[in-house]
């Protein structure tokens, strides 16, 4: 069996504007703290984020697409997309020889990665009309 320490990646995933928040490293650290699989993130820049994860939990891709699907923007650069499709390549690969294939990015991956931190954070989802207002037809 490999060392466990080979399960172990840390990545940086940058960001790009215009958005509306400024500090998204900030807001991205705070959120991915709270994920599954996600050891640690860290702030590194105001467009950037520091990620020790487990691959054995989370893939790269499934973090990235997590942080788009909750309004994050991501850089699209070349350099990045470049990087990033290395970096899934070679994960698949990692896992693929170990014959782990459960932690594949189904569709509601980002649901899975981010579901604890949305039960805990205030969100606008809810109506603010009172109850008379809201069955007014």
């Amino acid at each position: 069996m490999p060392d466990a320490d080979n399960f172990i990646k840390q990545r940086e995933i940058g960001f790009r504007g215009p958005h509306p928040d400024s500090d998204q490293g900030g807001s991205a650290e705070l959120m991915l703290n709270d994920a599954h699989g996600v050891l640690e993130a860290k702030k590194v820049s105001n467009r950037a984020v520091m990620v020790r994860y487990d691959l054995r939990l989370v893939h790269f891709a499934a973090i990235e697409k997590a942080l788009q699907e909750t309004g994050f923007h991501l850089d699209n650069n070349l350099m990045y997309k470049l990087r990033r499709a290395m970096i899934t390549y070679s994960e698949d690969i990692q896992l693929g020889d170990l014959g782990i294939s459960g932690i594949s990015c189904s569709q509601n991956c980002a649901q899975q990665v981010f579901i604890e931190h949305y039960r805990k954070r205030q969100h606008g989802c809810r109506d603010q009309r009172p109850q008379h207002w809201r069955e007014y037809h």
